[in-house]
């Protein structure tokens, strides 16, 4: 049995769009015929492929065929490229989809995928998820990339170390002159208020334990974005550990340990020199912002 590869495209364009319908404006053709190309690969393969909600859910069968057609049209770009189709001014881009954390998003991961988009024909979908969650991404074959706190790799997949993101506890001076006037003390901790980014970040309640208080009972917030979490702890709304490349003049260190969060670079095990070239350009960067990778990981988003 052979999947039809533009059978499988679709199904790939509507796991990405969400709906039927913005398939059909994406591939450009009407949704009935979206609709039709679905029924026929079912029929195929005798499986259930996608949920028809609001947004499209893919089944386990879905994210096969899902991952096998996204493979296949980074398989032909790389040969369309070799052979020189495209050259002449002809579209011939792709869209590439990566998962990264949000730390890495708003601290280093962009600038790479700037250079890559002023010299490569490519559209990168950025899958923004907490780190120990993106390689869940790759399983499913949402994206063919991602920065991830896992070192064994995904089946299917080949890993490499990126570098270490390093936190340390910060407040705004008037928070801390308010909150820790006789020092930062396990009584203080317990009473001040902190920032958590959200309900699967950990890393505040690491520190907290490195400092002998139980995170349990003690007042924080939640901000769920990278900058503005990092806005949030300058402007006094409570203490939090903030990454060493987001520290900002006006923030105080409160002391304690310093965490680490080792990252990695997943990606599909495929002989593909965009994504090859999109891995060197993002170890690169890695190199030049992130401290070396420590054996010591943490969770964090």
């Amino acid at each position: 049995m052979r999947i039809d590869p533009e059978l499988a495209a679709t199904l790939a364009a509507v796991a990405d769009e969400g709906t039927l319908d913005a398939a059909s404006r994406r591939l450009r053709i009407t949704p009935s015929a979206v609709s039709q190309r679905l029924k026929s690969l079912e029929e195929q393969l005798g499986r259930i492929l996608l949920v028809r909600s609001k947004p499209a859910r893919l089944t386990e069968a879905g994210e096969a065929v899902v991952r096998l057609a996204r493979q296949v049209a980074l398989l032909e770009h790389d040969a369309l490229a070799g052979v020189g189709i495209g050259d002449d001014g002809s579209e011939r881009r792709i869209v590439v989809p990566l998962a990264v954390n949000a730390d890495s998003m708003a601290t280093w991961f962009l600038a790479p995928m700037a250079r890559l988009s002023a010299t490569h024909d490519v559209d990168v979908d950025l899958h923004r998820d907490d780190q120990n969650f993106t390689a869940r991404l790759l399983e499913s074959g949402t994206v063919m990339a991602a920065v991830t706190s896992e070192e064994t790799p995904v089946a299917g997949c080949s890993v490499a170390p990126l570098g270490v993101l390093e936190y340390r506890a910060m407040a705004e001076q008037g928070f801390a002159d308010r909150w820790f006037a006789e020092g930062v003390s396990a009584a203080a901790l317990a009473r001040a208020p902190f920032v958590d980014f959200d309900r699967r970040d950990t890393l505040q309640h690491e520190w907290l334990a490195a400092m002998s208080v139980t995170q349990q009972g003690v007042p924080r917030h939640y901000v769920p974005a990278s900058h503005d979490y990092a806005i949030a702890v300058s402007l006094g709304l409570g203490w939090g550990m903030v990454p060493r490349l987001q520290e900002t003049p006006g923030l105080v260190a409160l002391g304690g340990p310093t965490l680490k969060v080792a990252l990695y670079w997943q990606q599909w095990n495929l002989r593909s020199t965009l994504l090859d070239t999109i891995a060197a350009e993002v170890a690169a960067e890695a190199r030049r912002v992130l401290a070396p990778v420590a054996p010591a990981r943490r969770s964090r988003r």
